[in-house]
């Protein structure tokens, strides 16, 4: 079940949110955060409890399956995410001003779970 995460392009951000992977409701803590230094946007994602799961992921676009920004942190069972680009701009990622207009966090069960 694919799932739409609301960002905005707020500098730093915190949300929770409430998902549903791999057939069960999941819980994750948020932080989306311009690298002004790197020129994108990056992502740290947090259980329930606020044990750091993933830190530092680039929200950046590319082809699948390597759009997969969790794919090698399959066996954490937390999902797929991927950036999409859903405006009309030839960006290949977010800059500093389009982050949830023109390129939309997308959340997806793994795709182990979805084959079985």
């Amino acid at each position: 079940m694919s799932q739409i995460v609301p960002l905005t392009s707020a500098m730093n951000q915190s949300l929770t949110a409430l998902l549903q992977v791999n057939g069960a409701p999941l819980t994750l803590q948020l932080e989306i955060a311009w690298s002004a230094m790197a020129g994108y946007w990056v992502m740290t994602v947090s259980d329930v409890n606020g044990n750091l799961l993933v830190d530092s992921v680039p929200l950046i676009t590319g082809w699948y399956p390597a759009a997969n920004l969790l794919a090698q942190q399959e066996y954490l069972q937390i999902g797929e995410a991927f950036i999409i680009n859903n405006g009309n701009t030839a960006a290949d990622y977010p800059g500093v001003n389009n982050l949830g207009t023109d390129f939309s966090l997308l959340w997806d069960s793994n795709a182990s779970y979805r084959e079985a």
